[in-house]
């Protein structure tokens, strides 16, 4: 029998989950630590965002910043864990396609790829789920 979506986290081992929690871990802290950053250096943040023409740069900071801070601690804790993981994918692209898209600026290239690779996980989160050692499964 092939994994499914719907396997039960009772019967996930306990290796399975560890890695899970370890990826979720690793694919949060970049998030957690962007928005804990963007709404501590909000002049900052705005700044740089009003200086790539986005509109109300201060409220789009605060925004920004609770999106990252809140939904990578949802994935680190595993609590509305697909939820969470789709709205991460979209913003990801989003943020991807407003700020990483000067393609003949190598570093904007190379964050452009990371963020695709990164929305990849995020989907396979969404699909998959967070696994055992979550809020999610504890709450069913």
């Amino acid at each position: 029998m092939s994994i499914s979506a719907t396997q039960s986290s009772a019967s996930q081992s306990t290796g399975a989950a560890a890695v899970l929690v370890l990826g979720r871990l690793l694919i949060s802290a970049m998030y957690i630590m962007a928005g804990f950053s963007k709404l501590t250096a909000i002049s900052g943040t705005a700044q740089w965002f009003g200086s790539i023409g986005l509109p109300a740069p201060t409220l789009v900071a605060i925004g920004v910043g609770l999106v990252e801070l809140v939904g990578g601690l949802a994935i680190l804790i595993g609590f509305q864990t697909r939820i969470a993981a789709v709205v991460l994918a979209l913003f990801t692209v989003a943020a991807t396609l407003i700020a990483h898209t000067n393609f003949a600026d190598m570093s904007q290239m190379l964050f452009f790829q990371k963020n695709l690779a990164i929305t990849g996980g995020f989907l396979i989160l969404a699909v998959f789920g967070p696994g055992a050692l979550s809020i999610d499964a504890r709450r069913g």
